[in-house]
């Protein structure tokens, strides 16, 4: 059956329908955007229509952690510079708590589990053989933390030690490569890895120097002893060749906000000392 003429019917009455509700609606009214507002839903080819949703390893302070006022139950530096993204966008904001490793491999993007991963993520080309990656949003370092009274200077001295690396990162790459003789001790997340040093099962901690810099602030029995520049610099992570057009507005959002000294006002809330 040649089903065309039918097809153009329905398109043309689907047409005078739209027109006549464009006609009667208040074009600033309703919560999914509507007259000029950017496009969201479905065009960005969202997991829930009209919201931006993000999976992140939680905690990982001061880049994501629990709190915060924004409805999701969690903030954070990725947390509010996504929470900016998706107001540019229109879009409500969710935030799920995930695995890292499998946040880094790709696998929770491609299952569909949300749009964007958001975990201070380092941007690799090992990591980009399957994932998409934002424009970088933050330099890190990595760093050692260690006990004040531990005797340990520098990562020279950590022969015959427990090391804390976080499976799947940098850090453990890293702690792989220049901690010759220590004992690498893999967790899951800086929720874990935190607690063992506090109780006594680990010597050191070797990770990102921000996540180790709150350690320090926290409890003053805890010290970085060294920083490690490795040139990182962290993105917002997608699902491989799957989301162009969300990745595409969140780089202009980033773009606006920098030039807008938005991004500069959100940072200083974490990063600049006070």
């Amino acid at each position: 059956m040649n089903r065309r003429p039918l097809i153009a019917g329905i398109a043309i009455a689907a047409a005078a329908v739209l027109a006549l509700s464009g006609c009667a609606s208040n074009p600033g009214s309703g919560g999914g955007g509507g007259g000029d507002k950017a496009p969201s839903g479905p065009d960005y080819g969202l997991v829930t229509s009209g919201t931006l949703s993000v999976c992140s390893d939680i905690p990982y302070p001061p880049f994501e952690f629990e709190g915060g006022d924004n409805g999701t139950g969690y903030t954070g530096f990725d947390i509010d510079l996504l929470g900016a993204v998706a107001k540019k966008l229109d879009l409500k904001l969710n935030v799920q708590d995930v695995g890292f490793d499998a946040l880094q491999s790709g696998t929770t993007l491609a299952a569909g589990t949300c749009d964007v991963g958001a975990s201070a993520m380092t941007i690799t080309d090992a990591r980009k053989k399957n994932l998409d990656f934002s424009d970088p949003y933050y330099d890190s370092l990595q760093s050692l933390l260690v006990k004040t009274d531990s005797g340990i200077k520098s990562i020279d001295d950590l022969k015959g030690k427990t090391v804390g690396v976080q499976q799947g990162t940098t850090g453990e790459n890293y702690a792989k490569e220049h901690a010759k003789g220590a004992e690498l001790l893999q967790m899951g997340s800086d929720g874990d890895l935190w607690p063992a040093m506090q109780a006594g099962q680990l010597d050191a901690i070797l990770q990102d120097q921000p996540v180790n810099l709150e350690h320090e602030k926290a409890d003053k029995s805890y010290k970085i002893v060294e920083t490690y520049n490795t040139d990182e610099q962290y993105g917002f992570a997608f699902e491989k060749g799957k989301k162009t057009a969300l990745l595409e507005a969140v780089n202009k959002a980033l773009k606006e906000l920098r030039d807008s000294g938005e991004y500069k006002k959100i940072y200083d809330e974490y990063f600049t000392a006070k």
